[in-house]
Formats: C-alpha cells, sequence, structure tokens
C-alpha cells in the first residue's frame, strides 16, 4: 500500500497528533523542569467598564497579566474607600467586578487606585463623573431615534440625488464614482484612526489593534464571497440593469458596517456624559452623512431602474446599522467588540473601493486620469470639511 492511496485527511492525522502529545508534554513536564519564576509579581489589571451610580461607582476590571491578582485596597482621588469584590481573585483573563462606596460628584473627574496584595497599583481615569444611565424602554428608544437622526435620515436625503445623476452625462457619472471612491477612503482611514484611539484604551486581554485587522480581513473576504454570489446570480438573471444594483448594494454594506462603529462611538460616548444631543450635532451629523446616500446610488445612474422598494432597502441596510450600533455602544459596550467591529467596516469599504474602481475608468481604461484625481480629491474634501462640522 503506496501513500498515494492513502486518504489526504488520514495523512494530517499523524502531525496533529505528534503536535498534540508534544503540547500535552510541555504542560505536564516542562512546567516542572523550567522551575518557578524569580522576580516580583507581574499583575496587571485593565478596566473594561465603568457604571456610575449615586453614591457607588462600579469597576468590570480583567486580569491581563501571567498571575492572579487579588485587590486589597481601593483609593479614589487619594481617599480610601469600602469597597466590595466578586469573585475575591482573578486569575489570568479572569474579570472581577468592584463596587466601590463613594459619595461622587457630577461633573468632576475622578482617579481610582487599586493597590494589589503584592503592593503594585493599577489606575484608572474617569474623565467626567457622569451617572450610568439606565437601560430602560424609554433608553433604548431614545438610542433609535438618535441612530435615525445621524443614521437612516441622512442616507436617505443623500439617495435623493438619483434622478439628478441619471441626467448627467457618462463622462461626469465617472467622476462621480471617483470621488465614491474618494469617500470611502477618507470612512477607511477615519474608521482605523477610531479603531487604534479605542484599542489603545482597552485591556488588550483579547488582543488591541490585531482585532482592527482580524475584522478587517474577516468583512473583506466575506465580501469577496458574497460579490462573487451576487454576480452569479447576476449572470444567471435576465433582469436589466441587476449589475448596477449588485453595486450599490456593496456600497450599502460597506457604508453600513462602517455606521455600526459610528454609532458604537456615539452610544458609548453617550452613555459616559460626553456627547451633547444638541440640534447643531444632529445637522453635523445629517450634512456629513447625506454625503453617503449620494455614494450608494451613484451605481445606480447608469441604465438601473429598481423599485423604490429596492432603494429603500439599500437606504436601510446603509443607515439601520446606526441604530444598533448606538443601543449595543450605550448598553453593552466594550473596547475590544468595538474595535473588531470597526475593523469590519474598514474591511467592508476597502473591498467596495476595490469594485468601485472599474466603473471609474475611462474609455482608454485609465483608473488614474485629471478628472477621476479631482473627483476622489472632491470625496475626500467634502466629507473633510462636513467632519469639521460634526466635531466643531
Amino acid at each position: 500500500m503506496t501513500l498515494d492511496r492513502v486518504p489526504a485527511w488520514t495523512l494530517a492525522l499523524v502531525p496533529l497528533a505528534l503536535i498534540a502529545g508534544a503540547l500535552v508534554a510541555l504542560l505536564t513536564i516542562g512546567g516542572a523542569t523550567l522551575g518557578e519564576r524569580r522576580g516580583p509579581p507581574v499583575e496587571d489589571l485593565g478596566v473594561e467598564k465603568t457604571i456610575l451610580r449615586p453614591g457607588e461607582i462600579e469597576l468590570a476590571v480583567r486580569n491581563v497579566g501571567p498571575e492572579a491578582v487579588d485587590v486589597e485596597q481601593v483609593f479614589v482621588n487619594d481617599t480610601y474607600v469600602d469597597f466590595t469584590e466578586s469573585p475575591e481573585a482573578a486569575g489570568p483573563l479572569e474579570s472581577q467586578t468592584l463596587t466601590l462606596d463613594y459619595p461622587w460628584q457630577e461633573g468632576s473627574p475622578l482617579l481610582v487606585t487599586m493597590l494589589t496584595s503584592s503592593g503594585a497599583t493599577v489606575e484608572h481615569q474617569i474623565e467626567v463623573a457622569v451617572a450610568t444611565p439606565e437601560a430602560d424602554a424609554g433608553f433604548y428608544g431614545l438610542m433609535a431615534l438618535l441612530g435615525t437622526y445621524v443614521g437612516v435620515v441622512p442616507v436617505a436625503l443623500g439617495m435623493l440625488f438619483l434622478p439628478f445623476l441619471r441626467g448627467v452625462p457618462e463622462r461626469w457619472i465617472r467622476v462621480v464614482m471617483a470621488a465614491t471612491v474618494g469617500l470611502l477612503g477618507f470612512l477607511a482611514v477615519d474608521g482605523y484612526l477610531e479603531g487604534a484611539e479605542v484599542a489603545a484604551q482597552s485591556a488588550g486581554a483579547f488582543g488591541g489593534i490585531e482585532l482592527l485587522f482580524v475584522g478587517a480581513a474577516l468583512a473583506y473576504f466575506t465580501l469577496v464571497a458574497l460579490g462573487h454570489s451576487l454576480r452569479g446570480r447576476r449572470d444567471r438573471s435576465e433582469a436589466a440593469g441587476a449589475g448596477g444594483f449588485q453595486l450599490a448594494l456593496l456600497v450599502a454594506i460597506g457604508i453600513g458596517l462602517h455606521n455600526l462603529g459610528e454609532g458604537l462611538a456615539i452610544g458609548s460616548a453617550y452613555a459616559i456624559g460626553e456627547l451633547a444631543l444638541g440640534a447643531f450635532l444632529v445637522v453635523g451629523f445629517a450634512l456629513h452623512n447625506t454625503t453617503e446616500g449620494l455614494a450608494i446610488v451613484a451605481p445606480l445612474a447608469r441604465n438601473t431602474r429598481p423599485s423604490l422598494a429596492r432603494v429603500a432597502l439599500l437606504g436601510l441596510i446603509a443607515g439601520g446599522p446606526t441604530i444598533l450600533g448606538a443601543v449595543i455602544g450605550a448598553s453593552v459596550y466594550n473596547a475590544e467588540v468595538a474595535v473588531f467591529l470597526i475593523g469590519i467596516g474598514i474591511g467592508a469599504i476597502a473591498q467596495v473601493i476595490v469594485q468601485l474602481v472599474p466603473a471609474m475608468r475611462d474609455r482608454a481604461g485609465r483608473a488614474l486620469y485629471p478628472a477621476s484625481v479631482g473627483g476622489i480629491l472632491a470625496g475626500i474634501a467634502i466629507l473633510y470639511v462636513t467632519g469639521l462640522v460634526v466635531s466643531a
């Protein structure tokens, strides 16, 4: 019997068995032969969530070090406070809840210092003390309304440019597609910067910036597979203009995943009192996100006549995730999950850009020519300027 006749999966069992045996031997025998580690204990706690109630501070912490951690004392603004912990100690990667009795003042900064049993200190800064909102029906309704204002409505307004685009000459449609690429490219860079900032604030127990790239890769290759599936359906379909709708659908999915990360930021900022729900902010987000609706309908301007229901579906796919993100961000926000979801948005946008590049080529097959470069720069400038309105 030769190896050529042996099923391939059985050949893989031998190296897998050897790897498993080596790991078991390392865990059972190798640790004893290495001896005990010398030096001071390596203790590290990361604060994953902070909840403020009247007269009480609750911290959800995770042990991100290699050894068990037991918090012995807690200070708030250099004042010793009584606290309870559950459980009493946290092993590697385990979480722990600390409840502090402290009469904090609204709007004041707080510095929480945790002293472990080995004498190590871990500090956590609360920039502004604001009571954490209760997750009731009114709260979720407010988050849904906020997500609708800054996500669904602006995207729908931007999609109203579709009749105008249908009357634009072909060469200008290519410029609009180039502007769409610029818009999406700006969103991808903005998402990376936002994800890197959130990753720097995470505990890092399950990865920080790495989760951004994992999410981006997952979304990119998932959309590649989805694109091939949609292309196969288009080839089998007799309906005219399916290709334009397919491209618009991919753009809507990419923008929707980006808006999911934007909703996370909005919800988490509201939960800690850093978001002013003023009319100027709503107007700023509306102006900023209206350009996303324009990017969605740009592929529909070429001989594509989708039904009104399909156009509405595209708007919901692009703007709806803002509502979901706002609810998640304000209620069960976790920095590492947020980084992963932001990465998904970046990967989706990158794949959509790849799909859009052929649509901006001129008759000579060039993707970069004066008009397209101008369109890309215009798209970047539009989001940059409207972004200044949001941050003002």
